[in-house]
C-alpha cells in the first residue's frame, strides 16, 4: 500500500513496459483493476472485474489487441 494514499483512494502505477507515447496506468481494485490513460488521468478510469482484467491481459499477451 502506498503510504501517501488515503483510504479508498486508487493508487495507479505505470507499467515498466509502457512507451513514451503509449502509457497506461493500472490500480488494484478489491476484485479487479482500474485502467486509465496516464497522459489524461483527469478523464477518469475504466473499472474491470477480475474476469475482465484477466481476459484483457491474456488478449494483450497473445497479441490479439
Amino acid at each position: 500500500m502506498n503510504p501517501t494514499a488515503h483510504p479508498g483512494e486508487l493508487v495507479f502505477q505505470t507499467s515498466s513496459y509502457s512507451k513514451t507515447n503509449n502509457c497506461v496506468e493500472v490500480a488494484d481494485l478489491p476484485d479487479g483493476a482500474a485502467v486509465r490513460d496516464s497522459k489524461h488521468p483527469e478523464k477518469g478510469h475504466l473499472s474491470l472485474s477480475g474476469r475482465e482484467w484477466t481476459a484483457l491481459v491474456s488478449a494483450v499477451k497473445a497479441s490479439r489487441l
